[in-house]
């Protein structure tokens, strides 16, 4: 079954004081489009998302989402400038003597001084950040595609009753095909007569008029070509899974033989019924854009 680009996935891991989120936000696209938005010291993980959506998924715009949170107590350290904290003590005591201030300067208003002390991030374990990505990663994308295919078989469904449609009016134009040569016969014998109402209609003359149009308003390729395309496209949905661009393509060329027999029967309710075949066609255009 066909698979729709719409869709959603969101996974939440925390492991060994490791936590992470990881949403995935797909929407339309002629090709696989990834944008990222995740924290700038694990982006060193961008690539491994590409490659691990790459060989998940065909199509689409597919929006990354990655939040990172290590709560580990090796997660960050604090530094200490002591050469910065001995001047800033130096200065106290200039400022205790001199000037007869108090120095109240503790342990806690000394860490407070600026550029005294500095909270430094670890430098994380990239191999288990790495695979708590690949876990969470696999659970979101799962997510997404069961989306995504859930919303395919309703596109597919809707799709599958619109070809049903396409073959009812080419059934129609099939029946109606045959008598449009025979309202020409009749319409031209009835004009000739009127013209040479006093002479013979010369019959083989007509017969070879008639013979011409009914040659030149053939339709039957066309439509046994187009019953061939709606086969195909029905192949695919059923069976396809990556199917856009060829069902695509198929749509393409139903619309050529709706136009070809249009243009080559001169009938008004053939017309009519191509007319209405064109309008179902663009249907089934619009929603094949959401097949991946």
């Amino acid at each position: 079954m066909a698979y729709s680009m719409t869709g959603f996935g969101r996974a939440n891991l925390l492991i060994d004081g490791r936590e992470m989120t990881v949403e995935l936000k797909s929407v339309n696209h002629r090709f696989l489009d990834l944008g990222f938005r995740m924290p700038r010291h694990i982006s060193f993980l961008e690539d491994e998302i590409r490659r691990f959506l790459t060989e998940r998924l065909t199509r689409g715009h597919v929006d990354v989402f990655v939040t990172y949170r290590n709560t580990r107590t090796d997660a960050r350290t604090v530094e200490l400038d002591p050469a910065l904290l001995g001047a800033y003590i130096a200065a106290a005591k200039t400022c205790e003597t001199e000037f007869g201030l108090r120095n109240d300067l503790s342990v806690v208003n000394a860490l407070r001084l600026p550029d005294v002390a500095n909270v430094v991030e670890a430098e994380e374990d990239r191999e288990a950040v790495a695979s708590l990505l690949k876990n969470t990663l696999e659970i979101a994308v799962n997510e997404l595609i069961e989306m995504r295919r859930v919303e395919g078989e309703r596109l597919c469904a809707d799709l599958l009753k619109r070809l049903e449609t396409v073959l009812a009016l080419r059934a129609a134009i099939a029946e109606r095909a045959p008598a449009v040569v025979e309202n020409y016969r009749a319409k031209l014998n009835e004009r000739i007569a009127a013209v040479l109402s006093t002479q013979e209609i010369d019959a083989a003359r007509l017969a070879t008029e008639v013979a011409l149009f009914a040659d030149k308003a053939n339709i039957d390729e066309e439509l046994v070509r187009l019953m061939s395309h709606v086969a195909a496209a029905r192949e695919l949905l059923i069976n396809g899974s990556a199917v856009g661009r060829k069902m695509d393509f198929i749509v393409q060329e139903m619309n050529r033989e709706f136009n070809t027999i249009g243009s080559k029967a001169n009938d008004k309710d053939i017309t009519a019924l191509v007319i209405e075949g064109k309008a179902e066609i663009e249907k089934i255009r619009e929603q094949v854009q959401n097949l991946e």
